[in-house]
């Protein structure tokens, strides 16, 4: 695996689906179980990262996470997607699935 965040959203030969959280975060906890089964539904099709905004605020700083949760599709290093807020899974779908292709 790619030692930093940008090689692996840069690098990864799959679309790489970003849930920017924090522990302290309520919604964030929502999201999480409805991305499990949205990656769990494409398994083979993308990868889930989850970067805590507490533990790695650069991160968040540069791509410019002032809310969370977020949940950003990178495709070759990318933005291809982006949604702010708890959705659930078939939101998901609707939103990522389409770019997974």
């Amino acid at each position: 695996m790619p030692g930093s965040f940008d090689e692996l959203i840069s690098t990864h030969d799959k679309p790489v689906l970003v849930d920017f959280w924090a522990t302290w975060c309520g919604p964030c906890k929502m999201v999480a179980p409805e991305l499990e089964k949205f990656a769990q539904a494409h398994k083979g099709q993308l990868t889930v990262v989850k970067v805590d905004i507490d533990e790695k605020p650069e991160i968040a700083q540069k791509y410019g996470i002032l809310s969370v949760p977020t949940l950003m599709l990178f495709k070759s290093g990318q933005i291809a997607e982006k949604v702010i807020g708890a959705i659930p899974q078939a939101q998901m779908e609707k939103v990522f699935g389409p770019k997974l292709a």
